[in-house]
């Protein structure tokens, strides 16, 4: 499977879990959402702002670099990261908005990209300062590892709110992925 195509399977996949997270995070009351979790980020609500920081900087740092046919504007409307405690929204309402426009752009942006566009490189600084130079699928290879890896966390703690927020498998998710 070309690279071009796995991302393509990773972007329906984010899209779908998102989806399922967000309907099992918005059962919790609002007090549940902001309450204390002694985790890495302190409540739920912070993963959620988290995870829209990771997506929103990375697809910046690519956008930015004016790879291949990607319309500069295609992040107009959506919040600018900053830094890694930004909080975009406290409500989980809003949070899904932004979520599942984010979502959307994201399978965009990764549609559009060809084989040759993710083996360009571009450089950009870290939130601590720090020049990095890094090939565009390795960015995108690092944002779906982000997703992956605090989604894992947020799991962890819906679960511990005994919440049952179904199956996480990729070929049940995306199904499409049988047919690439």
């Amino acid at each position: 499977m070309s690279q071009q195509r796995s991302f393509h399977i990773f972007s329906l996949y984010n899209q779908r879990m998102n989806q399922q997270l967000l309907s099992c995070s918005k059962t919790l009351s609002n007090a549940q959402l902001l309450e204390q979790t002694r985790s890495f980020f302190p409540t739920i609500i912070d993963y959620w702002n988290h995870l829209l920081f990771g997506d929103l900087i990375m697809l910046g740092r690519i956008v930015s670099n004016r790879i291949g046919k990607l319309d500069p504007n295609v992040l107009h409307g959506l919040p600018t990261a900053k830094t890694t405690s930004d909080v975009y929204s406290e409500p989980i309402d809003g949070i899904e908005v932004i979520r599942t426009r984010l979502d959307k752009v994201i399978i965009d942006i990764v549609d559009v990209l060809s084989e040759h566009d993710l083996a360009q490189t571009i450089t950009y600084n870290t939130t601590e300062g720090d020049t990095v130079t890094a090939k565009v699928g390795d960015v995108l290879q690092h944002m779906f590892n982000h997703q992956t890896h605090h989604r894992g966390q947020l799991t962890c703690l819906l679960s511990q709110q005994g919440l049952d927020f179904g199956c996480t498998d990729l070929p049940v998710l995306v199904p499409e992925m049988k047919i690439l």
